[in-house]
């Protein structure tokens, strides 16, 4: 039994090698990115220590004192970490329930444009704002919103309003983040979109045409269920990454008058970590949302596995 056994082993072993071999080209290729994230996301992880140490640069990490979950539990009793996870939590589910759709439809309404000029015009104008940066972005809010110079006050005057302060208001600081945030990375996501409608077999439109089949009816069933693989990978990863919120963004956006709604965890753990130098109590709150963002993904992925059986594992 014993021998049979290692027999099998030796067996699989020859077999893994000889495919290695036959494709030594492919696994040449994967050395440059296992590496990269060996050495820039793997080896850095051994810094989340500081989480559980009051840090002293002067010490370095091994030397620092343990202080076990006393930064965890200041952030849990700190009187404003209510309002801060209130804000990222709110501000990430409305990114999901409006940001994340929107590609969807885009793509599906392009795919269905018959001449080619204005489809590669509309594709390209919609992606354009992605190459965009943040700074440059959130400038051109600053300037559109202006009371005094601002082309939408301008507007709203002219209809018979009054001037409006968009960046001195608390209420309006998550509606302009969730309008630029779709306006600069729709583009991006309707292309993925669009590749997986790429494949979508071109036959089963022919054949619904000749059953008189519409538009809506071809997207709707034929179309839609051929993406529904490629929107629930990035739906997946989207709930994975909730509590990832750009933080250049919101840092950018955020003003003395606005804190209220502006200030998320992102914005919170740069302040602790690099303004105020503390950086075993930034380092707990970065674990916490790492570890939710964790659970989210886990979660997320076997509930929708189970349902569709589709899943990133």
């Amino acid at each position: 039994m014993e021998l049979n056994s290692t027999n099998l082993l030796i067996k699989s072993k020859r077999q893994v090698w000889k495919q290695i071999r036959g494709n030594w080209e492919l696994y040449l290729l994967l050395i440059a990115p296992v590496v990269y994230f060996i050495i820039f996301r793997y080896l850095p992880m051994y810094g989340v220590l500081i989480a559980f140490k009051d840090f002293a640069a002067t010490q370095g990490i091994w030397g620092s004192p343990w202080v076990g979950f006393k930064h965890f539990i200041e952030f849990f009793d700190s009187y404003n970490f209510v309002q801060i996870l209130k804000n990222t939590v709110y501000l990430s589910l409305l990114l999901l329930v409006i940001a994340f759709p929107i590609p969807i439809i885009i793509a599906l309404m392009i795919n269905q444009v018959a001449h080619q000029k204005i489809k590669k015009f509309m594709q390209t104008s919609i992606y354009a704002p992605y190459f965009i940066s943040t700074v440059v972005l959130i400038g051109m809010v600053y300037v559109f919103l202006s009371p005094n110079s601002g082309i939408v006050n301008h507007l709203i005057v002219a209809l018979g309003g009054d001037p409006i302060l968009f960046m001195a208001k608390m209420e309006w600081f998550r509606p302009i983040y969730v309008f630029t945030e779709v306006w600069q990375n729709t583009g991006f996501a309707s292309i993925i979109y669009l590749a997986a409608l790429a494949g979508v077999d071109p036959h089963l439109h022919e054949a619904a045409v000749v059953d008189g089949a519409n538009k809506w009816q071809r997207v709707r069933h034929i179309d839609l269920p051929g993406i529904v693989p490629t929107i629930l990978i990035l739906f997946i990863l989207a709930v994975g990454n909730l509590m990832n919120i750009g933080f250049e963004k919101a840092f950018l956006m955020q003003t003395d008058i606005n804190v209220g709604t502006s200030e998320i965890i992102p914005t919170y753990v740069y302040k602790m970590g690099i303004q105020r130098a503390l950086y075993s109590f930034s380092a707990a709150i970065g674990m916490i949302n790492a570890v939710i963002n964790l659970i989210l993904l886990v979660l997320v992925n076997r509930i929708v596995k189970k349902l569709s059986g589709n899943g990133l594992f």
